[in-house]
């Protein structure tokens, strides 16, 4: 074994022989069939289909397809030897307004993934809300009223009592922290919106929302089900003598507000005062912590990289370098004074830092913090300008970069795991090129490449290394 001390490029790193080894995607970005069989329209629908919030226009219309191709892209899970497929479900496939009878040609569809899934030996994950609100819900109020998170409840417990038998590891939500800052905060991600009130209430009514649904689905799946939520939690690097003020802030809206409720059945006391001019928090009912605070079986931890902040000074120009579009809203309601510095490099086409130390870093803190709570990393991955070249075993795509990254980020999991975290698998991101939000097509994190003129598949060099780790359950030279 060859050991990187600082730059975590070690291999021969050999892992737990339970360790799940996987990969990730989102209904939205990857189905299309927008409006096949009963779809309803989404908020993600509405938002890309409407000028200038998506680059080039982009919409998630056919994406990858995979609504239609999804036999063949469960054959190369085969070929890539995944374990384990973390996939969502589309809401408005299954009641196309959010609400009422289900969409039985949607169900049917899950089902057939499920199905085919299992059939070839890969563990089905499900995500039941990975931001394709549907829009109906949205022109009620959406995430900032908390009918959303009843309504949400009866959608977990239809999908729950048809596919309860074949899946036995439920996430609720996936990063509530995007949907409702950046959906109802900052203005960069669907409905687009830009109220600080509205996005936390919509922190709170997520929080919600996920309590319910394991409620509902605790009286409807049979078994031993197991039972998730995935938070893009935060790591926080202080930058001089206002540094510990602003990471203390930013930890407060990043992390605190979410694990607080789910685990500890409490939000932060200085979050609360910290927000106190925008909110009142009276969307905080009785008995809503309770029922936030659910038993989990793992905690689903997305990992891409950091953040240094220090409060700004008022006298020179504001940096906010923090990684996310800005809109002309906040993604910090309460604590817009916080600088976002410019971390160093190298960067992914995100233009986000590479950093597999964070990786660490997090998973050891939530250890330390949750000693009884096991972890599985639910999204890591990197977006780079990929390159497709022809040679004689057909076309190929040497990505360099992603492979490096994905080396290191696995470096980091297994020094993590050697440091004492109970760390349950790794789901990388993404399994397909596909729609990436706001940057539409322009931005590629695949292992395996999708051409979006001809859907053809193409494996890429980090997809092959991949497969080489699961194999021998050692990270590659």
């Amino acid at each position: 074994m060859t050991t990187g001390t600082t730059d975590y490029r070690d291999s021969g790193l050999e892992f737990p022989a339970d360790f799940l080894f996987g990969s990730a995607t989102a209904s939205y970005q990857i189905e299309g069939a927008a409006t096949e069989d009963g779809r309803g329209p989404s908020i993600w629908d509405t938002f890309s289909h409407t000028p200038g919030k998506v680059w080039n226009g982009d919409t998630g219309d056919v994406a990858d397809d995979h609504y239609h191709r999804f036999e063949e892209d469960l054959d190369l899970m085969v070929e890539l030897g995944l374990e384990a497929y973390r996939f969502s479900i589309a809401w408005p496939r299954i009641q196309p307004t959010g609400r009422g009878p289900a969409n039985e040609a949607g169900l049917a569809f899950y089902g057939r993934l499920v199905d085919g899934l299992i059939a070839r030996g890969i563990r089905p994950i499900a995500t039941l809300y990975h931001w394709d609100l549907p829009q109906a819900l949205e022109d009620e109020g959406g995430w900032a009223n908390r009918a959303t998170a009843e309504a949400f409840a009866d959608y977990a417990r239809i999908v729950g009592e048809r596919l309860g038998d074949r899946i036995t590891v439920w996430t609720t939500l996936n990063e509530p922290w995007c949907s409702a800052y950046l959906g109802y905060g900052s203005g960069a991600h669907a409905p687009g919106l830009m109220d600080g009130a509205k996005a936390l209430a919509a922190v709170h009514h997520l929080n919600l929302a996920h309590g319910l649904a394991i409620q509902a689905l605790r009286e409807v799946v049979p078994g031993d089900p197991q039972f998730s939520i995935t938070l893009n939690l935060h790591v926080i690097r202080p930058s001089g003598p206002t540094g510990a003020e602003a990471a203390r802030r930013i930890d407060g809206l990043a992390n605190r507000v979410f694990l607080g409720p789910l685990l500890d059945g409490e939000y932060p006391a200085d979050v609360v005062a910290d927000t106190a001019e925008v909110t009142d928090w009276s969307f905080v009912h009785p008995g809503d912590l309770e029922a936030i605070r659910q038993p989990l079986a793992v905690l689903g931890v997305n990992y891409y990289s950091t953040v240094t902040v220090r409060m700004w000074d008022g006298a020179s120009p504001k940096v906010n370098a923090d990684g996310h579009k800005d809109m002309g809203g906040t993604a910090w309601p309460g604590s817009e004074s916080v600088e976002f510095l410019e971390q160093p490099g190298p960067y992914t086409e995100m233009g986000w830092n590479i950093d597999p130390s964070g990786l660490e870093d997090l998973l050891v803190a939530l250890h330390q913090a949750y000693p009884a709570l096991p972890l599985m990393v639910t999204e890591n991955g990197a977006a780079f300008d990929d390159v497709v070249v022809e040679e004689a075993d057909g076309p190929r795509v040497h990505d360099v970069e992603r492979l490096d990254y994905l080396r290191r980020h696995f470096t980091a999991a297994h020094r993590a795991i050697a440091r004492g975290v109970d760390l349950r698998g790794y789901q990388v991101w993404s399994f397909l090129d596909n729609f990436e939000w706001g940057y539409g097509y322009s931005k590629r994190f695949g292992i395996v490449r999708v051409d979006y003129d001809t859907q053809e598949r193409i494996p890429k060099d980090s997809a092959r290394w991949y497969a080489e780790l699961i194999r021998t359950r050692r990270i590659p030279a």
